[in-house]
């Protein structure tokens, strides 16, 4: 590699870090009249905050569109090259968990790690939406099906062969489970609230 190549893994960092950054949950909550989802539940800015306040018409959509600025992100970089894919694919992840316009204080970044793998390679995008959707309906919290499926993610990619992918999405998962690490004290705890409840 020389260096335009790394300025063009660089600019799909870059690009993929602010196309994820876009706060959807805020955003469509303000639109609600719903004010500040940071000010409500577990203050998080993702899907799962958002049905809290009982709208799950604004839940699904927050869902959909911090799914769909990760698979923007990889679609766009995978016209130049499958290494700016998996760039973008990153830069999205961490442009969700730390957002410039919030003081780098984001979400969780299940769904927009969800839409990235979709993009990048969409059987193992697929794998982890079944596992996600499984284990989140059978244990009732939706941090349950998210560590069960962030894992699924890069063992699916590595059964595939797709080694590089399945390395970064490795490190994406440990961001994941470090972003749940108060969920994973209440699941020891046995204090994690299920699918639904409000705080």
């Amino acid at each position: 590699m020389d260096w335009s190549d790394y300025a063009i893994l660089a600019a799909s960092l870059i690009v993929g870090y602010l196309l994820g950054s876009i706060p959807f949950g805020l955003i469509l909550t303000r639109y609600a009249g719903l004010g500040d989802i940071r000010a409500i539940g577990s203050g998080n800015i993702g899907a799962t905050n958002v049905l809290r306040t009982g709208r799950k018409g604004l839940a699904a959509a927050t869902l959909l569109l911090d799914a769909l600025k990760g698979v923007v992100a990889v679609l766009l970089a995978s016209l130049i090259s499958r290494e700016a894919a998996l760039a973008a694919a990153l830069g999205a992840f961490l442009g969700h968990l730390f957002p410039l316009w919030l003081g780098f204080r984001g979400g969780k970044g299940v769904a927009t790690y969800l839409g990235t793998l979709l993009a990048a390679f969409w059987p193992a995008g697929l794998i982890f939406a079944a596992v996600w959707l499984a284990a989140a309906f059978l244990s009732r919290r939706s941090s349950v099906g998210a560590l069960a499926a962030s894992i699924a993610g890069p063992v699916a990619l590595f059964a595939f062969g797709e080694n590089t992918a399945g390395w970064l999405y490795a490190v994406m998962t440990l961001l994941l489970w470090w972003k749940h690490r108060e969920n994973i004290g209440r699941l020891i705890a046995g204090t994690e609230a299920r699918i639904g409840a409000k705080k």
